[in-house]
């Protein structure tokens, strides 16, 4: 019986054996401070496999003045941009820090944005690695609301040494 995305979520989510971040760990990990560091925790982090990070997305968002006045959703591309974060927070969890490194975006595919994500929703991103090879690592990420689908996308990156960081 092969697991919908939906259920292969709520296992990753459910799993009580990896480590929890709070924000000042996440922040430890991921150069992004606000308003664009887009996870306030990460749940169930688990080396070199899975986490799962939340976003409390409040009324306060910069981006809501603009996207839309009188309708308010959270741009798609922040939700992706909210899953990268989680997933290098993951990869610098599991090497003990990007000290030396930062991560960059190489590719996002087969995004999907299934329903809109707006104040007062806690938006939950579980996302797993698919591989990793030498400096570049790929994933698979979502973006639940409640138990709905808000987005989901495949996307890797790229581990780059610091300029002006000896190796």
């Amino acid at each position: 019986m092969t697991k919908t995305a939906e259920q292969e979520a709520h296992d990753l989510m459910d799993q009580p054996r990896g480590d929890d971040l709070d924000v000042s760990d996440v922040m430890t990990y991921l150069p992004h401070r606000y308003p664009f560091l887009m996870i306030d925790r990460i749940e169930n982090a688990i080396k070199g496999e899975s986490a799962c990070g939340i976003k409390n997305v409040t009324v306060n968002e910069p981006f809501f003045m603009g996207h839309f006045p009188g309708h308010p959703v959270m741009p798609g591309v922040l939700i992706v941009e909210a899953m990268a974060q989680t997933a290098a927070a993951l990869v610098a969890h599991t090497i003990g820090g990007l000290e030396k490194q930062v991560v960059y975006f190489m590719t996002i595919d087969r995004a999907r944005f299934r329903n809109p994500v707006g104040p007062g929703d806690c938006l939950r991103i579980p996302v797993r690695k698919l591989r990793n090879r030498g400096p570049v690592w790929k994933f698979h990420g979502e973006a639940l609301v409640g138990d709905k689908i808000a987005a989901e996308a495949e996307y890797s990156a790229m581990l780059v040494p610091r300029q002006g960081v000896e190796p």
